[in-house]
């Protein structure tokens, strides 16, 4: 069960890496960039499971993957964490 739980947690620590880095370009747009960060914060809830975490988080960042104004790297960047996170479960 702990080489589950840490195998997520290390999932968890890569999509946050991701998320920061959009976070904190200034080249994204400000609401982009704001919905990022809301989702590492949910990451970060250690209330919740981490499978909950990552629900919460990809819901957020596929609402805001449909964007027209996000550029074509950051789109793929909140891709790729939203796959990383899809790897946990409970």
């Amino acid at each position: 069960m702990s080489g589950k739980k840490e195998v997520y947690m290390q999932k968890l620590n890569q999509a946050m890496a991701v998320l920061n880095r959009v976070a904190e370009d200034n080249t994204t747009p400000r609401n982009i960039r704001r919905t990022a960060k809301q989702a590492n914060d949910m990451l970060l809830d250690e209330s919740l499971s981490p499978a909950a975490r990552a629900a919460n988080a990809i819901d957020l960042l596929d609402q805001i993957s449909q964007d027209p104004n996000m550029p074509m790297y950051t789109r793929t960047r909140i891709w790729n964490a939203i796959s990383v996170l899809e790897g946990i479960r409970d």
